[in-house]
């Protein structure tokens, strides 16, 4: 099953390889992320999800095939470079910095930018996203509950002003309640004109927030399309699903 993708994708991996030492944990990935897109990765735990995510960062170097952003070649550029092209990441388990207080934070997502007035900006931004971090700016992030501290992983990476958000497992370990304003204020930051990359456990609320989706099965894709007809394959209905159709089990 496919969809078309966007003749001029954002971002693009082709034949992407990526081992940890002789294990290939993902062989011969091909995905297209189109300009304003949210497209999700699916997947089993050890799919090679996040591993996707961390070459596309610049965290690991491929051993073969290409990443493309905006059309050029990305796969030997340091993590830093990257995100002074635009390119953010908010990784799995917030990986904030406890001992710092949420402003410090959130201002190391801006260690790449010189602009102040931006600077000022992308704060009064990430505020209107999440009022919490505003009002909490000065407690140490440690302190912070576990949803408090995936706004502030994602707020971080808004700093650096991307135009590509890779996002890893944003709901992981919240409460119901919170994964659905989570995925609300994704939704927001795509409508401001980002481009968002969503690996997530969480299938059946990803691809109703996705435009398209990529399912990987051991490194590879399997299979790739719109979301609602991903939604609606029977394969992964079983597999990510939890039932047959709309109203099986969750």
């Amino acid at each position: 099953m496919s969809a078309p993708a966007p003749a001029a994708p954002i971002l693009e991996l082709r034949g992407l390889t990526v081992r940890y030492g002789a294990v290939e944990a993902l062989r011969g990935v091909n995905l297209r992320v189109g300009t304003g897109e949210i497209v999700a990765i699916l997947g089993a735990n050890g799919a090679g999800k996040t591993t996707a995510l961390k070459a596309v960062s610049g965290l690991l170097r491929p051993a073969a095939g290409e990443i493309l952003l905006e059309g050029k070649p990305v796969q030997s550029v340091p993590a830093h470079a990257l995100v002074r092209r635009g390119l953010a990441h908010a990784p799995e388990g917030r990986r904030i910095f406890g001992t710092l207080t949420v402003r410090e934070n959130l201002m190391l997502g801006a260690f790449t930018r010189r602009d102040e007035e931006g600077i000022r900006e992308a704060a009064k931004v990430v505020h209107g996203l999440f009022p919490v971090l505003e009002k909490r700016r000065d407690q140490l992030a440690g302190t912070l509950s576990g949803g408090e501290q995936q706004m502030l992983a994602i707020g971080r990476a808004l700093m650096a002003n991307p135009r590509v958000l890779l996002l890893d497992e944003p709901s992981l370990g919240l409460a119901p309640l919170l994964v659905q304003a989570i995925f609300r204020t994704i939704r927001e930051i795509n409508a401001r004109g980002i481009t968002v990359v969503l690996v997530e456990q969480n299938a059946r609320a990803a691809l109703r927030l996705a435009h398209r989706g990529y399912v990987l099965e051991v490194g590879r894709i399997v299979r790739e399309g719109a979301a609602a007809e991903l939604a609606a394959d029977p394969e992964v209905q079983k597999a990510y699903l939890g039932g047959h159709g709309p109203g099986g089990r969750r």
